[in-house]
């Protein structure tokens, strides 16, 4: 059996631009380029995550999914378990199953990342263990 006949047929490309935005339970806009809603995956999601500028996520763990999350644009902080760090372009964070993470974008600009969840991204799989996304 080909790779292509575990996702139905021939080769599909998403394209950002026509992804359509939604809203994920922490408050961020995700629009997914790969999961659950747009090209279909079988163990991962990738999304690109937009946190406008001056406000936060809701600080939440997922319990199953890892993910990656790979900062494209803007600057702000994070907060994952314990500690907490200043991120930008360019930085890298990848986040265990259970451990809570919350993000801020700073006050000039929107923070925007890219976001890999293995297995993909799911409400089902999120809790949110401190409400109130804008700070």
């Amino acid at each position: 059996m080909e790779d292509s006949d575990l996702y139905g047929g021939p080769m599909q490309i998403g394209r950002l631009d026509a992804a359509e935005p939604f809203t994920t339970m922490d408050g961020s806009t995700i629009r997914e380029v790969a999961g659950r809603v747009s090209l279909p995956t079988q163990n991962q999601s990738l999304a690109e995550a937009t946190i406008p500028a001056g406000t936060a996520t809701d600080q939440h763990f997922h319990h199953t999914s890892e993910e990656i999350y790979f900062f494209t644009a803007g600057h702000g902080r994070m907060r994952l378990g314990d500690d907490e760090a200043d991120v930008r372009a360019g930085d890298t964070v990848v986040i265990p199953p259970g451990v809570e993470h919350k993000l801020w974008a700073a006050a000039d600009e929107d923070l925007q990342l890219l976001c890999c969840c293995a297995p993909a991204y799911s409400n089902d799989d999120t809790v949110i263990t401190e409400p109130g996304a804008a700070e």
